[in-house]
C-alpha cells in the first residue's frame, strides 16, 4: 500500500465524494460512499452507494460501466472507503473487484471498524492489485463523521440544533416561538433533520407546540423519511392525543421516561407508542440512552430541546456538533427561554469551545455550524 498520488487522483476522488454525498439520509445505517472507474484519466462508470441493504458504490460503477459498454479489466477504481471485505446483506465488494479484473484502487480512508481496518486493502494487495491510500482522507472522514463515531463508540454522533434571536432566546417568557427565524432558515434546518436518523425533544415542547418532529422537504404532507422521535418525559405526561401519539408515523415515536412515571399513565402509553425506561428512579439518563439508540443502529442524533434539555447534553459531555440559527431580533427580558440554560460555566476557562465554526447567511438569518471541542485545553 503506499500513500502517494498526483493531481489526477485528487480530481477523480473529489468526483467520487460529490457522488458519496447523494446518498445523505438515505443510507443509515450505512456510511455514504462514493466511487469512480477510469482508464486513461478518463472516466468509465462512477456510482454511489444509493440505500442499505442495496449495491454498494463499488459494484455501482462497475454496473454503470457495464451499462455503458465499457471494459473495466485494467481500469483503476477510486473509492472514498475501503472496500469491504466481509458477506453482510450484499457480497464483499473484494470479491467484485478481484472478478472484474481491476488493477488499481484508490482509497480515501480506511474502514473504521478495527475488526476489518486494512483488511479489505490487504486482501486487494494479496492478490497483486497496487492500492493507495489517503486521498483526501479528511474529507471522506467528515463526511461520515456520525458512522465513524457509532462504529467506533456504539452510540450516535449529537448535534444540538436551536433557532434563537441575537440574545439567545428561543422563546418568549410564555413559550412562544412560532416563528424566531425565517421560510429559508427553517428549510434549512430541515435538510439538516433529513440526513438524521433520529430526532430528540423535552416533553415540555411537546406540551407547548404539539409538533409533529417529521422530515417535510416538499408540498406533501407525508414526510420525506421515516425519522425516530424521541421524546425525555420522565413523569409520562406527554398527552395521548398529541401528534407523536396518534399520527400515522407513531411507530416511529419513542416516549423516554423514568422509573417514578406512574405506572397506570405508562400502562395507557404503551397502548399507543413504545416506552422506553431509564434505568434511574428520578431522571433519564443520558448515557444509556445513547447506548440504547446505538444497539437501534441509530448513527446520529438530531437534539430539539429546550434551555434545559440541551444543557443536560453539554454538562455530561454528549454533544459533537452544534448547529445555531441567528435571527436578526433581540428579545430580552430576564424570563424568556435560552438556548442553553443549566448551571452554566462559572468561568470563562470553563466555557464550552467550539472549532471549526462556519457562517451561512440564510434568507435574512445566519446559521452557524461547528464541532465541540473535546479536549481539555
Amino acid at each position: 500500500m503506499t500513500t502517494s498520488f498526483d493531481d489526477m487522483d485528487l480530481k477523480f476522488m473529489r468526483r467520487a465524494l460529490q457522488l458519496a454525498k447523494r446518498g445523505y439520509g438515505r443510507v443509515s445505517p450505512n456510511p455514504m460512499v462514493g466511487a469512480v472507474l477510469t482508464r486513461r484519466d478518463s472516466i468509465i462508470g462512477e456510482g454511489w452507494h444509493k440505500k442499505a441493504g442495496e449495491a454498494h458504490a463499488e459494484v455501482a460503477a462497475l454496473n454503470d460501466a457495464k451499462q455503458r459498454k465499457n471494459r473495466v479489466n485494467d481500469a483503476t477504481l477510486y473509492v472514498t472507503l475501503e472496500p469491504c471485505s466481509t458477506t453482510g446483506r450484499t457480497p464483499p465488494c473484494t470479491r467484485a473487484i478481484l472478478d472484474a479484473g481491476i488493477k488499481r484502487v484508490v482509497v480515501a480512508c480506511l474502514d473504521p471498524n478495527p475488526k476489518h481496518a486494512g483488511r479489505g486493502i490487504a486482501l486487494l494487495e494479496s492478490a497483486g492489485l497496487k492500492v493507495t491510500s489517503g486521498v483526501l482522507e479528511d474529507k471522506a472522514m467528515a463526511l461520515n463523521h456520525s458512522f465513524f463515531h457509532w462504529i467506533q463508540h456504539h452510540r450516535p454522533w449529537v448535534t444540538i440544533k436551536a433557532a434563537m434571536t441575537l440574545d439567545g432566546k428561543i422563546a418568549t417568557a410564555s413559550g412562544e416561538s412560532k416563528w424566531i427565524t425565517g421560510t429559508e432558515a427553517r428549510r434549512h434546518a430541515m435538510k439538516l433533520r433529513f440526513g438524521m436518523d433520529a430526532m430528540l425533544v423535552g416533553i415540555e415542547t411537546v406540551l407547548m407546540d404539539d409538533p409533529s418532529l417529521t422530515v417535510r422537504l416538499g408540498t406533501s404532507t407525508q414526510p420525506s423519511k421515516p425519522l425516530l422521535r424521541l421524546v425525555l418525559d420522565s413523569k409520562a405526561r406527554i398527552p395521548l392525543d398529541s401528534k407523536l401519539v396518534t399520527d400515522p408515523w407513531n411507530q416511529w415515536t419513542r416516549v423516554v421516561i423514568s422509573q417514578s412515571a406512574p405506572r397506570k399513565r405508562v400502562k395507557l402509553l404503551q397502548e399507543k407508542v413504545k416506552v422506553w425506561e431509564s434505568p434511574n428512579s428520578g431522571h433519564i439518563d443520558l448515557n444509556w440512552l445513547l447506548l440504547q439508540l446505538g444497539a437501534e443502529n441509530v448513527t446520529s442524533l438530531l437534539v430539539e430541546g429546550g434551555g434545559k434539555v440541551n444543557a443536560g447534553f453539554f454538562e455530561q459531555q454528549l454533544v459533537h456538533a452544534v448547529a445555531f440559527y441567528y435571527a436578526p431580533k433581540v428579545l430580552g427580558g430576564e424570563h424568556s427561554r435560552r438556548a442553553v440554560s443549566g448551571r452554566g460555566a462559572k468561568t470563562l476557562q470553563e466555557a464550552i469551545r467550539l472549532k471549526n465554526a462556519s457562517w451561512k447567511k440564510v434568507g435574512q438569518d445566519l446559521v452557524m455550524q461547528a464541532l465541540v471541542n473535546k479536549s481539555k485545553e
